[in-house]
C-alpha cells in the first residue's frame, strides 16, 4: 500500500477488532501515527481501564512510528481549522491530515465525516 497515516480511530479499530481493522492491520508495515492521535489512543485506552503497561505494551506491538507534533504542524493543523470545522474534525483529526498532508500519503481513518472536508488531503476509510 506505501506509507500511509493513520488516525486514532483506525489504530482503535485495530486493537479493539472493529470493522475496518484488517484494512488497518495490512497498512502497519509502512503506517505512522502523529504524536497528537497516539495521546487520542492512549486516552481511549486509559477510559477503558487499561493501565499505562498494557497500553505500552498493545502499542508497542504495532511497531508504529511516532511522528512529533511541533510548530510547524500546529500550524498546518490550525490552519485546517476553516475546511474542516462543518464536518466537526477535531485538533487530532486536523493533526493527523496535515502530517498526510506534509508527507504526500493518504490519512487512514474510521470516521466518514472527514470525506466532507475539502482539506487537500487523501483520505481513505477503512470502513
Amino acid at each position: 500500500m506505501g506509507k500511509v497515516v493513520l488516525d486514532a480511530s483506525a489504530v482503535l479499530a485495530l486493537l479493539n477488532d472493529e470493522p475496518g481493522a484488517a484494512a488497518v492491520a495490512a497498512a502497519l508495515e509502512d503506517a505512522v501515527v502523529n504524536a497528537v492521535n497516539l495521546c487520542e489512543v492512549v486516552a481511549k485506552l486509559q477510559e477503558v481501564g487499561m493501565s499505562r503497561e498494557e497500553a505500552e505494551e498493545a502499542l508497542g506491538g504495532l511497531g508504529l512510528e511516532v511522528q512529533p507534533f511541533g510548530e510547524a504542524a500546529a500550524w498546518a493543523a490550525g490552519t485546517l481549522r476553516g475546511a474542516t470545522r462543518r464536518a466537526g474534525l477535531s485538533l487530532g483529526d486536523r493533526a493527523c491530515l496535515a502530517l498526510a498532508r506534509e508527507l504526500g500519503v493518504p490519512a487512514i481513518t474510521a470516521d466518514a465525516a472527514w470525506l466532507k472536508a475539502a482539506t487537500g488531503a487523501d483520505v481513505r476509510l477503512v470502513r
